[in-house]
């Protein structure tokens, strides 16, 4: 009796747990950038840094969260569907040779990926739906915004 009632206590955590943890994404951009929407496969170049400039010349910047945050857990699986370490290793390799501009900017919290991207031309970032601001856009990713039925980054 007591064994069914821990596992009905553990199961509730987990469940608990695991729905705190989703969250709903958005793909942002700095203000300057010229495209208001991008393809699932255009984000996955950019991610994997195989994308380095804009049609308009501007270098290509992804700033995100590191790899083995439970907040970027969504976007290892769906954008990049490598482990934790091979997406932490794939930034180092884009990034190499790149001291100047790198081709994947690394930061501690979403309100750092939203000053990284209105501050850098050419920047986009993958941050929490709730730490969006007016200094920067919101890019629409396969022809969805963010909290439409069907987005990608969708957290549940």
């Amino acid at each position: 009796m007591l064994s069914r009632l821990l596992a009905r206590i553990s199961i509730f955590l987990l469940i608990s747990a695991s729905l705190a943890s989703a969250r709903d994404l958005a793909l942002v951009s700095n203000k300057t950038n010229s495209f208001q929407a991008m393809t699932l496969p255009e984000l996955v170049k950019i991610c994997k840094g195989e994308s380095n400039r804009w049609p308009d010349g501007k270098a290509v910047t992804l700033i995100m969260r590191k790899p083995t945050s439970p907040e970027m857990r969504m976007v290892v699986e769906k954008i990049y569907g490598m482990s934790e370490k091979d997406v932490t290793d794939l930034i180092a390799a884009a990034n190499h040779g790149r001291s100047n501009h790198p081709a994947i900017l690394v930061v501690a919290t979403d309100e750092d990926i939203v000053n990284q991207v209105a501050a850098l031309p050419g920047a986009i970032g993958i941050v929490d739906v709730y730490s969006i601001n007016s200094s920067v856009s919101v890019v629409k990713l396969a022809g969805k915004l963010p909290l439409e039925p069907g987005y990608l980054l969708h957290g549940n």
